[in-house]
């Protein structure tokens, strides 16, 4: 029988939740703790089969049955276990990989890399206590980090000599430098953490597979993480999980926030269900590691502008997880703070408040709907109605996305404007621009070919040159280059307003009768139109 290593296999584990590999074959209600249905391995008309979504197995109480998504898929569909990997790697979206039987030596390997790890961790721990880590014992005890949470998340300071690399001189350095935690040099290895406060990455079974590192002199970046190795992905761990685990069980839903901080200081003030990425951004790893924990999910950003950039990325990543069971909302601590200052400077109960506020996902969509296209235009609507759909779309539960799009229907017959004959004749002639707005687009369309794709037909009326060098760094980022074209568009548009209303007002100076109507008429626009460009501004 083909063997794959426990990394493919655990990996799969991971990814899928047991409770929709079984549903594809057994309808299932959860009662309790646990989804129960009819047992597809013997004959029975009261549901004695019980699946657990948090363990990950599945057990009959009728015919003694048991085992996880590798043996479900086995029996159930009466495959090998090659057959089954496949399938499963399939469904999760994986690259089945041509994996041979672990050796000795590999096996030899792992229990090398956790035994390294685990030894660092406890010298970087003595070392925040030695004389050398006064400062950064001092800057963790100002972030309100008692001595109790310093020992429970292993905390502790990377020197700024090598001591790694000095205290593992007798062990192979290949070994060492799989770790990630030293570098070869042209000198010999070197410490790859120097003068760091440094932060254990646990991974689910609470070995210590990688650091964090946060800087102590200012220095950018403000944390270093290790590298990608054979035991540990970025993509693929979050911080505080090991510890969050049975308290996302207990509490019903896991908290996300941006960073470990905040998630330890979450963690030790009556959230312990909150985890955090590591220095990147959230992927569909890590949704599908959290929902097979519980699919009940509060995403706690930063309310400036890369908190909303992240939510709504958030947003988009979560929707193909989704089901008739999940509570995915979105919570902002807004006036420059963060969950860590909130809890150190406000307390519990504020930070609670918070997390009740959050905003529900269909809402919160919505939300960022009306404010990223000019729905108060016919193109702008039809983008908008795009951009709904291409998200509506990623939520495989077909149940469930028509709902959602019963939501979304009935909101925009609700809530957006019908559109007047009488602007389909409005013509529009954009009038000469300067050469700052001129090379500013051409930045634009250069540097973000999604915006230029999407505001194509109102760019192409100023006949820019494209090929021209712009040699100006305008430092805008994607959502302020967006938000200039609709800022342009808004004021070329009033523009217009306000030459057919001088056109009108001529017409009835000279005698013609009935314009006083459309006069208002484009003066109700224009003052809509101005409000409209001052939110943007």
């Amino acid at each position: 029988m083909t063997k794959y290593d426990n990394n493919f296999t655990d990996q799969l584990r991971e990814r899928l939740s047991i409770v929709d590999v079984i549903s594809r074959r057994v309808p299932l209600v959860k009662k309790g703790q646990n989804y129960w249905g009819c047992c597809p391995f013997h004959n029975e008309k009261t549901p004695s089969f019980s699946v657990s979504e948090d363990k990950g197995f599945f057990h009959c109480f009728g015919c003694g049955k048991h085992g996880d998504i590798i043996s479900f898929t086995m029996e159930s569909e009466h495959v090998d276990f090659k057959t089954a990997i496949a399938e499963l790697a399939d469904m999760a979206g994986l690259k089945l990989p041509e994996y041979k039987p672990k050796t000795a030596e590999q096996i030899e390997a792992e229990e090398t890399y956790v035994t390294i790890t685990t030894a660092a961790a406890k010298i970087y721990a003595e070392k925040l206590f030695t004389p050398e880590g006064t400062h950064a014992l001092s800057y963790i005890r100002g972030r309100g980090f008692s001595d109790e949470m310093i020992k429970k998340y292993g905390i502790g300071y990377a020197p700024k000599n090598n001591i790694i690399a000095n205290k593992f001189v007798n062990t192979k350095q290949d070994k060492l430098i799989a770790t990630g935690l030293v570098r070869r040099g042209e000198y010999g290895l070197y410490d790859f953490f120097r003068d760091k406060l440094m932060f254990p990455i646990f991974n689910a079974r609470g070995q210590i597979v990688a650091f964090s590192g946060r800087s102590l002199d200012g220095s950018e970046p403000k944390y270093i993480n290790t590298t990608d190795t054979e035991m540990f992905h970025k993509r693929q761990t979050l911080f505080g999980f090991n510890f969050a685990r049975e308290n996302i069980h207990r509490a019903n839903r896991a908290i996300i926030v941006e960073g470990q901080i905040d998630a330890i200081q979450m963690q030790c003030n009556g959230f312990g269900e909150t985890v955090a990425p590591l220095g990147t951004a959230l992927t569909e790893d890590h949704i599908a590691i959290l929902c097979k924990a519980n699919r009940n999910i509060v995403f706690c950003f930063d309310g400036d502008n890369a908190g909303q950039k992240a939510a709504a990325r958030a947003c988009g990543i979560i929707l193909p997880f989704l089901r008739d069971n999940s509570n995915v909302c979105f919570a902002f601590v807004t006036g420059g703070k963060d969950p860590d200052e909130i809890l150190r400077k406000s307390g519990r109960g504020d930070m609670e408040k918070i997390i009740n506020n959050a905003v529900p996902l269909v809402d919160f969509m919505w939300k960022i709907t009306n404010k990223n296209y000019l729905i108060n235009t016919p193109s702008g609507k039809v983008q908008a109605e795009k951009f709904l759909k291409s998200q509506t779309d990623k939520i495989t539960d077909k149940l469930l996305r028509a709902e959602y799009e019963r939501e979304y229907n009935n909101r925009k017959f609700n809530e957006w404007h019908k559109w007047k004959k009488t602007a389909e004749n409005v013509h529009i002639e954009v009038p000469e621009i300067d050469n700052v707005i001129k090379n500013t687009l051409i930045y634009i369309v250069n540097k973000y070919p999604e915006i230029a794709e999407r505001y194509g037909d109102f760019i192409s009326k100023f006949n820019l040159d494209l090929d021209s060098n712009v040699k100006i760094d305008f430092d805008l980022d994607l959502n302020a280059a967006e938000k200039y074209i609709i800022s342009l568009k808004i004021q070329k548009y009033i523009e217009s307003l306000e030459k057919q209303k001088r056109d009108l007002t001529a017409r009835g100076l000279a005698g013609e009768n009935d314009v006083s109507t459309e006069i208002r008429r484009i003066d109700d626009e224009i003052s809509r139109m101005r409000k409209k460009f001052e939110m943007l501004v």
